[in-house]
């Protein structure tokens, strides 16, 4: 009886697996305290915040990770602005008499029955092709950092310290991952209200 309650309590005592152990003191994400700070965030706009729950930066370059962030945040913060654009009534013109009195959630169905997301979806694959080339450049070791295509028309960046640099990339980083949120948000709230904008 005596061995039988030895050898089932055995089984709880933990088991040596020869891994190594992460220490208590570790340093800890300041954007979720109880998560291990993400190691590979080091280096990049915004590691101060050690933000990456799901720890994608273990598994995919993160430099990849950063231009998709890059990306979708730019695209987001477009499809934002033009989503609230169409319903406040601005148009370009000539509008085709089909696209009378369409607000952007009836637009798509209206858009896709006249063949124009068709045109939309070729021009899309085409940039998509073309960021592509540019992105397994840049993960070949080109230099170019990540969502940096030598575009600033306006020299947002131009005679810029190197602080300052980093603070326009931060707030252009932040900014887009608020226009994901917000534009998720506004197509949501304009379908269940189907209202004009506000979408209240």
């Amino acid at each position: 009886l005596l061995a039988s309650l030895l050898g089932s309590a055995a089984a709880f005592a933990p088991a040596s697996t020869g891994r190594a152990v992460t220490s208590l003191n570790a340093e800890k994400s300041k954007a979720l305290p109880f998560l291990p700070y993400p190691e590979n965030l080091k280096g990049y706009v915004g590691e101060e915040a050690g933000f990456d729950p799901f720890r994608f930066s273990d598994f995919a370059p993160m430099d990849f990770l950063r231009e998709a962030e890059l990306k979708h945040g730019r695209i987001c913060m477009l499809a934002w602005f033009g989503f609230c654009a169409v319903d406040l009534g601005w148009r370009i013109y000539p509008l085709p008499e089909a696209y009378e009195g369409l607000t952007s959630v009836t637009a798509h169905d209206k858009l896709v029955e006249y063949g124009a997301m068709s045109q939309l979806f070729l021009w899309i694959s085409v940039a998509e092709v073309v960021s592509t080339i540019a992105l397994t450049q840049m993960l070949s070791g080109s230099g170019r950092e990540p969502g940096d295509f030598g575009l600033d028309p306006i020299g947002f960046l131009k005679d810029k310290s190197e602080d300052e640099v980093k603070r326009m990339k931060l707030r252009e980083l932040k900014n887009g991952r608020l226009a994901m949120l917000a534009f998720s948000g506004v197509v949501t709230q304009s379908v269940l209200t189907q209202g004009p904008f506000p979408y209240v």
